[in-house]
């Protein structure tokens, strides 16, 4: 097993007030697979994918990632598991201004053990004739994948997505997860994401939705849909 969340908990404290935002939520990916966690905003899934991205710490529970506990990681290692094995793509692109497309994907390039090419990388998301331009003089769906292209020259084994269609119109939208099923095909990285949109969940291998911090409902594809074809 890939990735193995078991039993997962987390609340955080205000004041006297104490919100648990995980109940002992469980859920696997096998290697390759594109997995996605479905639930209404503050239903916990934010939450769940920043602690099996180590940006975040939960109060018990496994996450293990290619045979790496990452829950038993002090800070050092898992800044180390974040630069080496993980890309992130967020839902509002967060690229530096003052930097070109192509200069945005080599911040990252520069951090990894075994980056890929740029203008490779660059290529596959359909932006090489745009690698001098700043994020300013792109579309909304450009950053996007720009973003995407950042997450994957790092040559990570997960890839996860924090409502990467989230500020999309509808056509653009069904590009980008075109283009992830492409990524997910051309490099072999497993993915995950999470989405309020059921619709998506046609491609994907696993679809788990979260209600109120639980897994209420987990699902196996046993064949996912091409991008192109989802309808919402």
């Amino acid at each position: 097993m890939f990735l193995k969340v078991e039993n997962l908990k987390k609340s955080y404290k205000t004041g006297d007030v104490t919100t648990t935002v995980l109940k002992g939520v469980g859920m696997n990916l096998d290697q390759g697979e594109i997995g996605i966690i479905l639930g209404p905003s503050g239903s916990g899934k934010s939450t769940l994918l920043n602690i099996i991205g180590g940006i975040d710490r939960c109060d018990s529970g496994i996450v293990s990632v290619d045979n790496i506990e990452i829950t038993k990681l002090n800070d050092t290692k898992l800044t180390d598991y974040r630069r080496e094995r993980l890309g992130f793509i967020f839902q509002f692109y967060n690229l530096i201004p003052n930097l070109t497309a192509g200069e945005n994907i080599e911040v990252a390039s520069n951090i990894s053990i075994s980056p890929l090419n740029t203008d490779e990388v660059l290529n596959a998301v359909g932006m090489l004739d745009k690698k001098h331009r700043f994020p300013k003089e792109l579309s909304g769906g450009e950053q996007q994948r720009v973003s995407i292209a950042r997450a994957i020259v790092k040559n990570p084994k997960l890839l996860l997505c924090d409502e990467p269609t989230g500020a999309l119109d509808f056509s653009t939208s069904r590009e980008i997860l075109k283009l992830l099923q492409k990524i997910n095909k051309d490099f072999g990285s497993t993915i995950l994401m999470i989405t309020h949109n059921t619709a998506i969940s046609a491609m994907a291998n696993k679809v788990y939705k979260v209600r109120s911090g639980e897994i209420v409902e987990s699902m196996v594809n046993k064949t996912t849909m091409p991008a192109e074809r989802i309808e919402w």
